[in-house]
């Protein structure tokens, strides 16, 4: 499993794992387990958040899927050509990710959707192993300043030298990466991040897929 994306059966963080269990007894229907990567095997677009939401991923089983933060990044796929569908309502539904795949620096669902950095560091290799499948001149997209710092983490980089903001591009030898504010409830109810920042971001990468 040295080079695994993805461990279905992980327990390596105790805090999380103890945190799954008793979440699962009180919502015996949810998915209640790590959370694997969304989307094209081959793509040339990997989207990395932060970790599940309580009832979005860690309920469906897939990535920014039933919750609130998933509402703007699924219209924003779908109006960019990442998507065949606007909306994404459950793990079972016919929305398919072209070229495009979304995971996460953590996981599993934190308490507080809030991990350590522990936990951070333990999940990290999944996300340098998920990085070095990218091809050539991918593009990566951080929602968020911790799912910027774990990729520059995955990647054995000085985080001096790549500092997170949001729309900012850094170059990272084999692929860019991109910055964005996370679509959280919290962020598009502020106005920290509002429809049309997150478009611009959304069309930035698409410009730099194509060139």
């Amino acid at each position: 499993m040295t080079d695994a994306i993805f461990d279905k059966c992980c327990r390596a963080c105790p805090r999380l794992a103890t945190f799954l269990d008793d979440v699962n007894e009180r919502y015996p229907d949810y998915y209640c387990k790590p959370v694997p990567p969304f989307g094209d095997p081959g793509a040339r677009f990997l989207i990395v958040g932060l970790a599940p939401g309580m009832h979005g991923a860690n309920r469906t089983g897939r990535p920014f899927t039933g919750d609130h933060a998933g509402i703007l990044l699924y219209q924003m796929l779908h109006r960019f050509g990442f998507s065949t569908a606007r909306e994404s309502t459950s793990a079972d539904d016919d929305l398919v990710l072209t070229d495009c795949r979304i995971t996460n620096a953590v996981k599993c669902l934190p308490p507080e959707n809030k991990p350590v950095g522990a936990e951070i560091n333990t999940c990290n290799t999944f996300l340098a192993n998920e990085l070095r499948t990218l091809p050539m001149g991918s593009v990566v997209m951080a929602l968020g300043g911790i799912a910027h710092r774990a990729i520059i983490k995955a990647l054995a980089l000085r985080q001096a030298d790549y500092k997170f903001g949001h729309a900012a591009v850094h170059e990272l030898g084999r692929f860019q990466l991109l910055d964005s504010y996370h679509c959280s409830r919290y962020n598009t109810n502020t106005g920290r991040l509002t429809s049309a920042m997150f478009e611009q971001v959304f069309a930035t990468a698409r410009e730099m897929l194509q060139n």
